[in-house]
């Protein structure tokens, strides 16, 4: 007799599936508490380690192009990696939600004096309209913000996908940037749940 006739659930995929999401949610919630709890002392720490980092990271250091993000919801701090770059006359962009493709992110450039704006999430960006952008494949070195991070250098982010679809050119041969994830230690986890449309990260930087 089958397990279906004995009344015993099937796990389909979609269970799976359902699962897996469940189970990504309940872990973004918990590392999102987890960094959110770090005091401004130890946010301050990891900044000043991060820009150590990436000054002595050859793909960072030797970069024209460079992207990083401003810290939102504990994320770890980039202001001291973005006053480094400045002082060693590399161009930075941060990400901005891209206003014709939904899901998608531009590259807008930032100076100390750019004018920005509030994005639908409340994150501050570069407004596109008085600041110059570049096409994601010219990027050099591009650091991204994670939510939790595991030894074989996957990445899990908020859910929106906007990365990895803006980011999907990499898996094609051609000019492509080199991708690292940037984080707290306190967002590594044992093991990650991996899907096709991952985009592959060159490492991970934690502070």
């Amino acid at each position: 007799m089958t397990a279906a006739q004995w009344g015993a659930p099937i796990i389909t995929s979609v269970d799976t599936q359902l699962s897996t999401l469940q189970n990504k949610r309940k872990l973004r919630t918990r590392i999102r508490k987890a960094r959110r709890s770090l005091s401004a002392l130890e946010q301050k720490k990891a900044a000043i380690q991060l820009q150590r980092q990436l000054s002595q990271s050859s793909h960072f250091k030797h970069a024209k192009h460079i992207a990083l993000y401003l810290p939102n919801d504990g994320e770890v701090g980039t202001q001291p990696a973005i006053q480094q770059a400045w002082k060693n006359r590399q161009t930075v962009y941060l990400p901005v939600l891209d206003p014709i493709k939904k899901g998608f992110l531009w590259f807008v450039e930032y100076k100390a004096n750019s004018i920005m704006r509030k994005n639908h999430f409340g994150i501050s960006e570069p407004d596109p309209k008085f600041n110059k952008r570049i096409s994601a494949r010219f990027l050099h070195a591009v650091g991204l913000p994670l939510v939790a991070f595991d030894d074989q250098g996957n990445r899990l982010g908020m859910g929106g996908g906007f990365y990895d679809r803006t980011f999907e050119f990499c898996r094609r041969p051609g000019t492509k940037p080199k991708l690292f994830g940037l984080a707290h230690q306190c967002q590594r986890v044992d093991k990650l749940p991996t899907e096709s449309w991952d985009i592959a990260l060159a490492g991970i930087i934690a502070c």
